[in-house]
């Protein structure tokens, strides 16, 4: 006996205004019983204090669903474009880079 599953599809609509996406090159993650929070930062050279540019909640069970699916997404990167390093970057001091004057 068969059964046949019926697929739900979703229209996902993207805003014009999040289509480019937000640079962020920190994550911080907490967590309580009932929620996974994820802030997502942008640090910059020099600039001794760094906003949250992002925040997402999620539930424990999707935090996992999204866990794997990263996973998932690095390995099928890597077999496409190589290993990415997992190397710590160097810590920088806030001081970092050229100043300028005009």
């Amino acid at each position: 006996m068969s059964e046949k599953t019926e697929q739900q599809q979703i229209n996902i609509e993207l805003p014009e205004e999040m289509a480019e996406g937000i640079y962020s090159n920190l994550a911080i993650i907490s967590h309580s019983p009932q929620e996974f929070v994820v802030d997502f930062i942008r640090v910059m050279p020099g600039v001794p204090k760094a906003k949250v540019k992002a925040r997402i909640v999620v539930t424990p069970e999707h935090a996992k669903r999204l866990m794997k699916a990263l996973i998932d997404n690095v390995k099928k990167y890597e077999q496409q474009f190589g290993v990415i390093s997992d190397k710590e970057p160097p810590i920088m001091p806030m001081s970092f880079g050229p100043t300028a004057q005009a």
